[in-house]
């Protein structure tokens, strides 16, 4: 008999196939010089946005420039979840946020993504600020995570002014943020071990030497060594010398600890070869006892949560995302925190075994 391989090619959602084929038509193939992919990636951003009907919501947005000490400025776009402003002492929850693009392209003027931080913003009743760090090759690794890393100690410096709270800050980032979201928790764990509340991982790069791709999904069309060969030119664009991949705030999965780090929320997609990263890193994070819960989207690729409207699992994975950040609502509790900070005081709550034989929690049943 032939010899039949235990793992089954996953099969792509209808859906994801139908919203591709709709779409296909409409994208101008990119160049492959770096600058040229950017601006024909940015034009069909803003043509497919526009086919779609994805137009920004009102709300309240400003930009500020932050100075990033040794490296270039990083411009960064503070969204308010209503048309006008937060006023000071509001109190609301913050997401840092770093767009994904593979290091070298997209950004926080492209019309989708400045559209999904109005719509989180809003749907969350959060502040988002989201840093537009720089792409690659022109500037290389460590600028990106240096100026992410600035993005957040300006978020929790200005917090409070831009009616935040900075005991409510969480950090989030989706493929390439992904990568450098995770590589800034690490940095907090060197320099100041600030309380960041949450990381949120969206389809997170985070092995740069590839040694967690997972191939499996690809398509027949799309054969793993090309994927590779792809990931590696990225890669290598990025870091300069590949050699850094193994250096930790490049590929966070690779640190040699992550006891400390704030409780993570990471989603990944059955048809993604960065699966195996997410995934990987989610283990990690639990071996070293930091809360972590980890969704993977069945029938999706690296892009396709990304299609909110017209593919059924993007409009899931949105509830989850706003699920997650609603959370910083709430008081913080002992699984909110990195190791190493206490409750606040307002936070001491009865919990299940501080309370007398009968009685029930208010609003859980029995």
């Amino acid at each position: 008999m032939p010899f039949r391989s235990p793992f089954r090619r996953p099969a792509l959602d209808a859906s994801v196939a139908a919203f591709e084929a709709r779409t296909a038509p409409l994208l101008t193939p990119e160049p492959a010089d770096p600058a040229g992919r950017r601006r024909v990636a940015q034009e069909n951003d803003t043509r497919l946005s526009a086919a779609l009907g994805i137009r920004p919501i009102d709300t309240a947005s400003e930009d500020h420039l932050v100075a990033v000490d040794g490296h270039p400025d990083v411009r960064v776009r503070v969204y308010w979840p209503e048309a006008e402003r937060a006023g000071a002492g509001e109190d609301l929850p913050v997401l840092v946020y770093f767009y994904g693009g593979a290091f070298t392209i997209a950004g926080i003027d492209w019309v989708s993504w400045d559209a999904r931080f109005r719509e989180r913003a809003r749907d969350a009743g959060i502040i988002i600020v989201a840093a537009d760090y720089a792409h690659a090759p022109e500037t290389a690794y460590p600028a990106q995570p240096e100026q992410c890393w600035t993005a957040m100690e300006w978020t929790f410096e200005h917090a409070v002014g831009l009616g935040g709270s900075p005991d409510r800050i969480a950090i989030g980032g989706a493929s390439s943020g992904g990568n450098l979201a995770a590589a800034v928790t690490l940095m907090n764990l060197d320099r100041k071990r600030r309380p960041i509340r949450l990381q949120l991982l969206e389809n997170p790069a985070l092995d740069l030497t590839m040694g967690h791709a997972d191939m499996r999904g690809i398509s027949k069309g799309m054969p793993g060594v090309i994927v590779r060969r792809m990931g590696r030119t990225l890669v290598r664009r990025y870091l300069g010398d590949p050699r850094r991949a193994r250096e930790p705030y490049a590929s966070p999965l690779l640190a040699p600890s992550r006891t400390g780090l704030p409780p993570a929320w990471i989603c990944t997609c059955e048809l993604d070869p960065l699966r195996g990263d997410g995934e990987a890193y989610a283990r990690a994070l639990s071996a070293a006892g930091v809360p972590v819960t980890a969704v993977r989207y069945i029938g999706q690729t690296h892009t396709s949560l990304g299609a909110t409207g017209f593919v059924p699992a993007a409009d899931a994975a949105h509830r989850d995302v706003i699920a997650q950040l609603r959370t910083l609502h709430d008081l913080p509790t002992g699984h909110d925190l990195p190791a190493g900070h206490d409750l606040p005081a307002s936070a001491d709550l009865p919990t299940r075994h501080d309370l007398p034989t009968g009685a029930d929690l208010p609003g859980v049943g029995a």
